[in-house]
């Protein structure tokens, strides 16, 4: 590990000298995406989705673990994982990689010195050995500083996510959520349709007058409690014109369509929705089990290789904890079990209650308190029972 990491700084000093590596923080300071027809976030059930996938993979526990799977308490990776960098937390550094790996299909972790970003605008391509390169403005940055996380599909050189597989339903979807938004937050596009027997004539200024004063009076009302006396002469006529903009038709189609694009994220939103209603435990696990698991996986393959190498047995680990997930009374039901286990776990008192015996030396021997402290053997204890010394039988007998 000293002699990669020695390799690793003696790189990095070499590429700070050639100057690439402005390039590289600019592309990371300045990888934002502007606001376009691709910004899903704004629609409210599907940031929603998004919230709770990357939320499980947040509250995961970050560990490393040795090729036995015994946890390594002070690896210099637990360090740099739990404070990435100098404007991201670990939370919001997991939470970013996420979103960006289901929103774009495919994220990159790098690892700079002690430091861990996500980088943007990274060009990659494949060599005749089948090596992976990496080109951020056209500069290569070394293949072990960074890792190409992908949402696979069918092509083994670029992930897939929903703004591409999703792509035509997210924008019949947003289209439809910002016709609604923008009726009612212009008042339901209220209009009217001035009537006329006669043809509107420019010359004709009364005409021109009554035309310009109804304008005037309905552009006036400012909130739905106004009323406007307008006086009609013969052969004029004013009806409410009704929008084009049918809501049912509109509700109807987002309650199929929206549906659609929980599968893109890997869970049904009908079962799942029906689950957080009846069973909020279940809910979150079948989240976890259909969409977190995989993530989690594919996070672990790629963080373990970007800080160990591949000839390393060394892995990062994320850690759910599951009961995270449960009520309290599952809880304490859990807590009950155990207890009634450890109430029939020594033979004498499995035998009192009718289950079976163990019969193994810790089961027959006596133990007090949750740590499993023995105070003697069976075989003491029963001397015990006995009288213990001959005085003592004498003056049982005596007693008697």
């Amino acid at each position: 590990m000293r002699l990669r990491d020695r390799f690793s700084n003696f790189l990095y000093r070499q590429a700070e000298k050639r100057g690439w590596l402005d390039d590289y923080k600019r592309s990371i300071r300045y990888g934002g995406r502007y606001v376009n027809d691709e910004n899903i976030l704004e629609s409210s059930d599907v940031y929603e989705l998004l919230q709770d996938i990357s939320n499980q993979m947040m509250l995961a526990e970050i560990v490393v673990v040795d090729e036995s799977g015994n946890e390594m308490k002070n690896d210099p990776a637990i360090r740099i994982m739990s404070n990435p960098n100098n404007y991201l937390t670990q939370s919001e550094y997991i939470k970013l990689m996420t979103n960006t790996y289901l929103l774009q299909g495919e994220v990159y972790p790098v690892l700079d010195s002690n430091q861990l970003h996500l980088a943007a605008n990274v060009y990659t391509e494949l060599d005749d050995r089948l090596i992976e390169h990496y080109k951020i403005g056209g500069i290569e940055i070394p293949s072990f500083m960074i890792r190409h996380i992908k949402n696979i599909g069918t092509n083994h050189l670029k992930g897939v996510g929903i703004l591409e597989l999703g792509k035509s339903t997210l924008e019949g979807v947003m289209s439809a959520e910002k016709v609604l938004t923008d009726k009612y937050s212009k008042g339901g596009l209220l209009a009217y349709l001035l009537k006329l027997d006669a043809h509107i004539n420019p010359q004709n200024a009364a005409q021109s007058k009554l035309i310009k004063a109804v304008l005037d009076q309905l552009e006036a009302i400012d909130e739905s409690r106004s009323v406007k006396m307008i006086p009609l002469g013969k052969g004029y006529s004013i009806d409410t014109m009704k929008s084009a903009i049918e809501d049912e038709k509109i509700l109807a189609y987002l309650n199929v369509y929206k549906k659609d694009l929980g599968k893109f994220l890997g869970i049904n939103v009908d079962t799942y929705i029906a689950l957080t209603k009846s069973d909020l435990e279940k809910a979150m696990m079948y989240l976890h089990n259909k969409a977190v698991k995989p993530i989690m996986k594919n996070f672990e393959d790629h963080l373990s290789l970007l800080f160990f190498g591949k000839n390393s047995g060394k892995r990062i680990k994320f850690k759910i904890n599951v009961l995270d997930f449960v009520t309290y009374s599952t809880k304490t039901n859990i807590g009950y079990n155990i207890v009634r286990t450890g109430i029939t776990s020594p033979d004498n008192v499995a035998d009192m209650l009718g289950f079976p015996k163990q019969n193994t030396p810790e089961t027959q021997a006596i133990y007090i308190s949750n740590d499993l402290s023995k105070i003697g053997e069976k075989k003491a204890t029963d001397d015990s029972l006995k009288g213990g010394d001959d005085n003592d039988k004498e003056k049982g007998n005596e007693d008697v």
